[in-house]
């Protein structure tokens, strides 16, 4: 299933997800505090690579335990939206969450 959301620039994709009622269960568990791995969505090859550099250590630490992880995941906490980079641009989220908190 897809859904189309409008998301603020500036915001993470967590947020995104939240502020638009997206209903995947147990998605931010931590509320975007890199504690868990509940946020985890993967980005088209494009989109990853524009983000690549912005991936901190404790972000990778968590993404070794997500679920479904593939080399373009990234958790949605860590990732902010811009125009340029978001707009018109589909994110799968895995079919399952691994809660690591």
């Amino acid at each position: 299933m897809q859904q189309k959301v409008t998301v603020k620039e500036g915001d993470n994709l967590l947020e995104a997800v939240l502020d638009n009622n997206v209903d995947i269960d147990g998605f931010g568990a931590c509320e975007g505090t890199l504690a868990c791995s509940t946020c985890h969505l993967i980005l088209p090859e494009a989109v990853y690579e524009q983000l690549s550099s912005d991936i901190s250590e404790e972000e990778m630490d968590m993404l070794d335990l997500a679920y479904g992880l593939t080399e373009t995941s990234r958790l949605g906490c860590a990732c902010h939206v811009t125009k340029e980079l978001f707009e018109g641009v589909v994110i799968k989220v895995p079919e399952g969450i691994n809660d690591q908190r």
